[in-house]
């Protein structure tokens, strides 16, 4: 026993239950659902979208950044892909955490496991980088699969700057599904039905995704009311409120990010006023004044997976596991 236990040295147990937690990850039958769904989603918001894309670049020739409007401009029958992976990628992080450790426990192994010649960080560790590597390597497939469509349709290829932006918005939607998947792993560690906590997750996540907007808008309301006749300063605060309140919400810092990345014409994720506007240059941002201009959301965000992950990482180190 203690040769094994050498044999494992300090800070690599994880790797050895990541790639088991990977190979279990990629012959589920729970990923290839998710593809399903998540592949249609984006064809059929490619091939709704693809054709009014090429009917406006021929009505406006010389349309900059046309290839990356794939990602933003909503069809007649779909929504903008952006939308819809803004609703469906929490789904990648739900699925692969909500029974990281519960279904480990409902099925006995975790004693098993823990006394094995691996440390207990490493246990969680390594199922939260297997679970967030499939999600990648998921979205990546998935980018490749719109561009390459994209590019059977539209007839062009993306710019440098274009694939600079897509690559940027890639980065911010694997860590938007690692939010969800830090939370989920959350509570599989502190509910001990697996069923529990794939209910709490998929509660929480529909009331932040469908029922924010409602919310945020009842909370401005009795925050900063708005009376029959306002007055400018009235308006502004109440948008402020209901900007400031929807970024409670993963998804509402997600939206500003992604929105301001994959549009170069929009200047701001905040709100601008008419003075603004009319002094504003009319041209296209370049990339790294778009990624300025989001700075905030992508560490609040990238802040929020450290804090998901982190919360899980101390429950279970300081969880009684018993035989």
């Amino acid at each position: 026993m203690a040769a094994e236990a050498r044999a494992v040295p300090r800070g690599g147990g994880w790797r050895i239950v990541a790639r088991k937690e990977l190979a279990d990850h990629l012959l589920s039958l729970r990923l290839a659902v998710l593809l399903v769904i998540i592949t249609l989603a984006a064809l059929g918001a490619v091939y709704s979208t693809s054709g009014e894309i090429r009917s406006a670049a021929e009505e406006a020739s010389g349309t900059p950044m046309l290839f990356i409007r794939l990602f933003t401009v909503s069809g007649e029958t779909f929504p903008s892909l952006l939308s819809m992976l803004g609703f469906l990628v929490p789904l990648l992080g739900l699925a692969f955490g909500f029974d990281a450790v519960s279904s480990e426990r409902a099925q006995r192994t975790l004693p098993r496991l823990v006394a094995q010649p691996i440390h207990r960080d490493d246990v969680i560790n390594g199922k939260f980088v297997a679970s967030l590597a499939v999600i990648a390597a998921t979205l990546l497939a998935l980018t490749l699969l719109v561009a390459g469509l994209g590019i059977l349709r539209l007839g062009i290829a993306p710019s440098a700057e274009e694939v600079a932006r897509i690559l940027a918005w890639y980065v911010l939607t694997v860590a938007y599904a690692g939010v969800w998947l830090g939370f989920a792993t959350f509570l599989s560690v502190v509910l001990r039905r697996a069923a529990t906590a794939a209910l709490v997750s998929i509660g929480v996540w529909l009331v932040l995704t469908l029922f924010s907007s409602f919310l945020v808008g009842l909370v401005a309301d009795v925050v900063a009311p708005v009376p029959d006749q306002p007055t400018a300063e009235e308006v502004l605060a109440r948008a402020r409120w209901e900007m400031w309140l929807g970024r409670i919400s993963p998804q509402g810092i997600y939206d500003e990010a992604t929105g301001v990345l994959l549009n170069p014409e929009v200047r701001t994720a905040g709100i601008l006023l008419p003075e603004q506007v009319d002094r504003a240059i009319p041209t296209p941002l370049a990339l790294d004044q778009s990624l300025l201009a989001v700075w905030p959301q992508i560490v609040a965000l990238l802040a929020l997976v450290a804090a998901a992950f982190a919360a899980s990482y101390v429950a279970f180190m300081r969880q009684e596991i018993r035989a």
